[in-house]
């Protein structure tokens, strides 16, 4: 992968952090456009990352990716929902 396609992926996540401190994404920006968290559908954990399985308030879903250790975001997955075919489970 290149840098710039690593770039690419990169995402600003506004968070809501609960009482017992985990974070969870509100909202997040691809470039300068805005997307509204509207559910969260699932999250998980590997020893290195957190996942955020995430329907956006423009109906598509997506799987955003944090390293809490560098605090950086990533969006793995878009899933705009529009084709049958490709669409994901629990969309």
């Amino acid at each position: 992968m290149s840098d710039d396609d690593e770039n690419n992926r990169s995402i600003r996540v506004e968070c809501y952090a609960g009482h017992r401190a985990e974070e969870s994404p509100r909202r997040f920006y691809i470039g300068q456009r805005a997307v509204g968290v509207s559910e969260v559908i699932d999250r998980w954990l590997d020893p290195q990352h957190s996942y955020f399985k995430v329907r956006g308030d423009d109906k598509a879903i997506y799987i955003l990716r944090h390293d809490p250790a560098s605090d950086r975001w990533e969006m793995i997955l878009f899933d705009s929902g529009t084709r049958e075919e490709t669409r994901l489970s629990s969309t």
